[in-house]
């Protein structure tokens, strides 16, 4: 059942040599890789608002133009600088790559640890904002927020385990259908006011309730260049491009940044044409356009599409992140369990991890975007800093052909988005970024101590400068079966250890007089030609009495032979099945395993699911 719920859900296994047909194109790269950058467009003026408008009313939209305008030079640096990033690492990866590389492992980890956090907020800002579009249109599913937010990232999850080209089929149209509106909604509202002499309904607002401070424009120039989130998807997902990948990456870089310049560059100007005021319950672009439009169709389709291309961002972390934990799990800092494609080539134990620690954020913040928003920039410009570093290293320490320009592209990358960094992380500390400044450090601990473990089973298991010896096949017979009662289980247990030695015990803890006395009949009654050990245990416990009777004098084994544990399972072919028993083959497994010199055998008894009529099986009793 759970099997055909499965392929319903997420579609027929691929075969590996089908992966090359998984692979975007421009137009579907754009769409899947760019739509949190595109997004950011939605809310990275709002931001700016947020931070003014309290303070300083009025005056608010001439300082957020301005601010935009340095946040668009900003994106351009970052564009250059990523193009070369394509170019030099063509496998992806990202800051992570560029920084191990030219930094240092340390430097990588801090890269990756901060670009995991930035997916994973990414996914809980996006659905959390795609959401409050639609309250703002429809303010009566207000109370069902958080429900509403889950419920698309489960979506978004099932989407990408159906694959790469699957997403691509479900999620390239909406993105454009926003792009298209936007242009359409800056143009016509531009022209609703310069030429056709409408007078916007503006919100009475003061001038300044304060003094106009550096601080005050840093914060909101922080708040703004959420715009800038999501840049560098495309450089992490390189190998994920139809060949010329690294040419198909670039173009998709490039459409991407005068994409951003038109959207966040138009939508800002609109905010200062017509004055919306931030709020909780109506975002900026659902205020402007119900001024531009009015009531009608437009209207709710800004609205749909803002919805979708918010709820598309969070599919660029779904068809990214993945892959970066791919790349830091083959390099040992991360479960080898996110190196494995699941069975539509997607790296599904990422997505699956994704989803569930993102829907858990959203849960924590009530489905609020304006409280995420401060934990999500300063992962995302650590990045930024780490690799426009790890690119002027690169140039400086080569010396290629051109080497000079491309070294101060990148050098003037690092130093402003450096400075970014400070910035947000000081005016938005005490908001929450001071949450990740704790996790970066403890995701790059906890990477180290997974390299650790790794290095250190190979070391155990190498037989590098020693003489390889296969133990003495005499000494590999000791067979022992635990037991708590006598069944076809049980019986085919003891029948396969026969077939493998002669020196066999069955095993039984007593911690239930008549239950022992009737296995004790039973064992009789069968004939059953294996000596019975018992061992009485007050205290219940199963482990502890089965060791002290391999160790004691009792048991004829010596210290460096091999015991087996022939453990009887059955197996309840019903999925509900299992939920009714208590698994001890599963916990004696687990314990047991952890001995050297034990080795454990489990031997499987299907019970078949029939249906039993509860009538007549009390009236044959």
């Amino acid at each position: 059942m759970l099997s055909k719920f499965k392929r319903y859900l997420i579609g027929k296994p691929l075969t590996s040599e089908q992966l090359k047909h998984e692979k975007f194109n421009v137009l579907t790269g754009l769409s899947l890789l760019s739509s949190d950058a595109i997004s950011s467009v939605a809310y990275a003026s709002e931001e700016i608002l947020w931070i003014l408008v309290p303070l300083i009313g009025v005056l608010s939209y001439t300082y957020m133009f301005y601010l935009s305008i340095a946040i668009i030079i900003l994106l351009f640096i970052l564009v250059f600088s990523y193009r070369q990033t394509i170019d030099s690492y063509p496998n992806g990866g990202g800051s992570y790559i560029v920084a191990k590389d030219n930094l240092g492992t340390v430097a990588g980890l801090v890269a990756g640890a901060s670009l995991t956090i930035d997916y994973i907020l990414t996914v809980a800002v996006s659905a959390s904002a795609g959401t409050s579009a639609i309250t703002s249109a429809i303010p009566s599913l207000l109370p069902f927020k958080v429900i509403i937010t889950l419920i698309f990232i489960w979506i978004m999850a099932v989407g990408n385990l159906r694959g790469l080209s699957e997403s691509a089929k479900l999620f390239t149209a909406p993105t454009y259908l926003f792009i298209a509106t936007m242009f359409i909604m800056i143009g016509y509202g531009i022209i609703k006011i310069k030429f056709l002499g409408y007078v916007p309904i503006k919100a009475t607002l003061s001038y300044a309730t304060t003094d106009i401070s550096i601080l005050m424009i840093l914060r909101a120039f922080a708040g703004g260049c959420t715009a800038l989130t999501g840049v560098e998807a495309i450089s992490n997902g390189v190998p994920n491009f139809k060949e010329p990948h690294q040419e198909n990456a670039k173009r998709v870089l490039f459409f991407l940044g005068l994409i951003i310049v038109i959207v966040f560059g138009g939508m800002s100007y609109l905010a200062t044409l017509y004055q919306a005021v931030p709020n909780l319950d109506k975002t900026i672009i659902s205020q402007i356009a119900s001024q531009v439009f009015g009531n009608n169709f437009m209207f709710y389709l800004v609205q749909i599409t803002t919805t979708l291309i918010l709820i598309l961002a969070a599919n660029t972390s779904f068809s990214d992140l993945p892959l970066l934990l791919s790349v830091i799990a083959r390099d040992g800092f991360a479960p080898r369990q996110f190196t494995a494609r699941g069975d539509r080539l997607s790296y599904s134990n990422g997505i699956i991890v994704l989803c569930f620690i993102s829907s858990i954020l959203v849960v924590i913040f009530k489905g609020e975007a304006h409280y995420l928003l401060p934990l999500y920039a300063v992962g995302v410009f650590t990045s930024f800093t780490l690799s426009q570093t790890g690119m002027f290293v690169k140039w400086v320490k080569n010396k290629p052909s051109g080497w000079i320009h491309k070294a101060f592209f990148n050098g003037l990358g690092a130093i402003v988005t450096f400075v970014t960094a400070l910035i947000i992380g000081y005016t938005k500390f005490i908001h929450g970024a001071w949450i990740v400044c704790i996790l970066i450090p403890c995701f790059v601990y906890i990477m180290l101590k997974i390299k650790s473990h790794y290095i250190d089973t190979a070391n155990q298991l190498s037989m590098e400068g020693q003489a390889l010896k296969l133990p003495d096949s005499e000494k590999v017979k000791h067979f022992i079966i635990p037991i708590g009662g006598v069944n076809k289980s049980v019986l085919k247990t003891l029948n396969y250890a026969k077939c493998l030695s002669k020196d066999i015990v069955a095993f039984h803890i007593s911690v239930n007089d008549e239950e022992t006395e009737i296995i004790q009949k039973k064992w009789k009654q069968y004939k059953i030609d294996i000596p019975l050990i018992i061992r009485k245990s007050p205290y219940r416990e199963v482990i502890g009495p089965l060791m002290e009777y391999i160790h004691s004098d009792e048991y004829p084994s010596k210290q460096d032979d091999i015991v087996t544990i022939v453990i009887p399972q059955f197996v309840v072919s019903a999925w509900w099945g299992n939920i009714l028993h208590n698994h001890t083959a599963l916990f004696l497994k687990s314990n047991l395993l952890k001995n050297k010199n034990i080795a454990v055998i489990t031997v499987p008894y299907v019970i078949q699911h029939h249906h039993i009529n509860i009538n007549d099986s009390f009236s044959k009793k």
